[in-house]
């Protein structure tokens, strides 16, 4: 007898943390579930209904979409699936007021197939080689015209950054171009785009590059497509596959062609009298200019002069350039825009609004900013592991592994998870164990699961380290296997205490006190050694004998406020809680530190 899936009711877009109390399931669970499908999300973020069917069918539940109440007549279009995409942004605006608009294009694919050549072709330029101004070669959308209709494309680095903004909730794309070269098939990536592409719920049309080359081979790439589920149309399937050649510049008018037949089936539309909103493609900073945002507005006519708000950011829009770089005063829907005047930067995929002046936007930004304070939990170190265990339903401690070598990483996990017979109240579970750096896609997993990154011989990139600053992931790593494996014991039975230890950076001589009304009396220093820095503490020393020791209250040079002191330089200091200095009395500057395990 069959077995009979229990039916769940999913709405168009839920958080993960919505979709496991629907399934009643484990948050974390839901997560590994979306990773294993390749999607990055933490439990606040939100997913749309094709992605959360998906995890709920591989948890073994017959998802259904909630049912809302459609207007008869309307019907075919409720089922249109790129509806999905535009629904949030269309839902309050009157049929009447909605006007046709270009369609979004985002191309996606293996690495090198061949994505950036062919979108070079299609814009009649070269990205690689620069383009005068500065602007376009950054600004990641463009736009071309085939038979007098407009068309935006989205140069997006990748799969992944496309899934990043979607996991935000940020909906920028109308149709996905899956490139895949004609002599090299579908690649695991591909594969990967191509799950991305759908969770979407966008159509996908496959660009089959490369078909100039004598290895070359069609009927293959379309046997290998079919196989992941895009059939081509003329295997009676519903998947358009176009040959081009960026090199040749072949079959580029067809793809055009195939894109305008698809914007005429999803009729993408918007109201371009509404009031301005839209999506972050990008926040830069540049020499001259500040922060430079690129948007894609989605629906209403963006100005000069109007008030953005985006996250806890805003700004007026000073200036305003199109993707050619040329300076614009207003865009209109799926129009990019390059603008600048925001007071800090924007991330990749938060929607913008545009509010009435910047007093509103500068209260509703900090409205924003004490709300992420309020609710954002960081992830947890070992040291308050254990402490915070009394408090959270799971008792679990989530890590990431990251060796050298395959040889170190098995003996690694075993060691981990032998540890999980040393305590009936905690358990280890290893989320992911692989070789090589640690990356920022380990740092997305942590901070989407509460995970503690531990290294083993490894180093950190650049990108990670700032992701992590950035998420409060704790990132350890060791030289030492056993090392690692007592760490982890210590955490998990609440020993783990951090180290610091303190670190002398600086010694004054004091040749002079000045007595002022306002703050007491203020020490004329000489720098001796090293430096003095206004978030130090200091010593008090008098022929060898400590007098006090408090934080550095207030550090100046003539009459300036600085943040340090450098050796051989007069400077005017006051310690916290000490007021009887004397000419010939030593300060001395130190630091605490903590001590990372060797």
């Amino acid at each position: 007898m069959a077995e009979t899936k229990t039916i769940i009711e999913i709405p168009a877009f839920v958080t993960v943390r919505e979709l496991a109390t629907i399934m009643d399931a484990s948050p974390i669970n839901v997560i590994k579930e979306l990773m294993s499908n390749g999607i990055m999300a933490n439990i606040n973020q939100q997913i749309d209904y094709d992605t959360a069917a998906i995890v709920a069918s591989e948890m073994g539940f017959e998802p259904v979409p909630v049912r809302e109440a459609v207007p008869e007549g309307e019907e075919e279009v409720e089922r249109a699936g790129a509806q999905l995409v535009w629904r949030q942004i269309l839902a309050e605006e009157a049929e009447a007021d909605l006007q046709p608009r270009p369609p979004v294009i985002t191309m996606l694919g293996h690495v090198d197939h061949g994505k950036t050549s062919l979108l070079d072709v299609v814009r009649h330029t070269n990205v690689q080689a620069g383009e005068a101004g500065g602007i376009t070669q950054h600004i990641g959308a463009y736009q071309v015209e085939h038979e007098g209709q407009t068309i935006t494309f989205l140069d997006t680095p990748g799969h992944e950054a496309f899934t990043a903004m979607r996991a935000r909730g940020a909906q920028a794309t109308d149709i996905a171009i899956l490139v895949v070269a004609a002599d090299d098939g579908v690649m695991p990536q591909t594969r990967e785009a191509a799950d991305h592409a759908r969770a979407a719920g966008v159509p996908i049309i496959v660009a089959m590059n490369k078909i100039d080359l004598a290895t070359a081979n069609p009927p293959k790439v379309k046997q290998e497509l079919s196989e992941i589920g895009l059939i081509p149309d003329e295997w009676d399937g519903d998947t358009m596959v176009i040959p081009v050649s960026a090199t040749e510049q072949l079959g580029i008018e067809d793809l055009l062609e195939a894109i305008v037949l698809v914007s005429e089936e999803i009729q993408p539309r918007a109201n371009p009298d509404a009031e301005p909103t839209g999506t972050v493609l990008e926040g830069r900073m540049e020499k001259g200019r500040g922060v430079m945002a690129t948007l894609l507005v989605q629906n209403g006519t963006l100005r000069q002069g109007d008030t953005l708000l985006i996250g806890d950011h805003y700004g007026r829009i000073r200036s305003m350039f199109d993707f050619r770089g040329n300076r614009i005063t207003e865009a209109g829907p799926s129009s990019p825009v390059s603008v600048s005047g925001l007071n800090g930067m924007p991330v990749a995929g938060q929607k913008f609004e545009v509010v009435t002046d910047d007093r509103t936007a500068r209260k509703l930004a900090d409205e924003r900013a004490q709300s992420v304070v309020e609710e954002v939990r960081a992830a947890p170190t070992l040291e308050d592991f254990f402490s915070q265990l009394s408090d959270s339903e799971s008792k679990t401690l989530y890590l990431i592994v990251k060796a050298d070598v395959q040889g170190s990483l098995e003996p690694i996990v075993n060691s981990l998870e032998k540890l999980n017979e040393k305590s009936d109240e905690v358990t280890v579970e290893v989320l992911r164990a692989a070789t090589g750096t640690i990356t920022e896609s380990d740092v997305m997993l942590a901070s989407a699961s509460g995970a503690v990154i531990l290294g083993f011989n490894v180093n950190v990139d650049n990108i990670a380290h700032a992701a992590a600053a950035s998420e409060q992931i704790d990132i350890r790593t060791y030289k030492i296997i056993y090392h690692m494996i007592e760490d982890v014991e210590k955490a998990i039975k609440g020993m783990l205490s951090p180290t610091f230890e303190e670190r002398v950076i600086g010694r004054a001589e004091i040749r002079q006190v000045f007595r002022i009304r306002s703050a007491g009396n203020v020490a004329g220093c000489y720098m001796r050694t090293g430096v003095a820095r206004r978030n130090a503490r200091a010593r008090v020393v008098r022929d060898g004998r400590l007098l006090h020791t408090g934080n550095v209250g207030s550090l100046k040079h003539l009459q300036e406020n600085v943040r340090e002191i450098k050796t051989g330089f007069e400077f005017g200091v006051n310690i916290e809680g000490w007021d009887d200095y004397q000419p010939g009395d030593i300060l001395e500057f130190f630091v605490i530190e903590r001590v990372e395990p060797s």
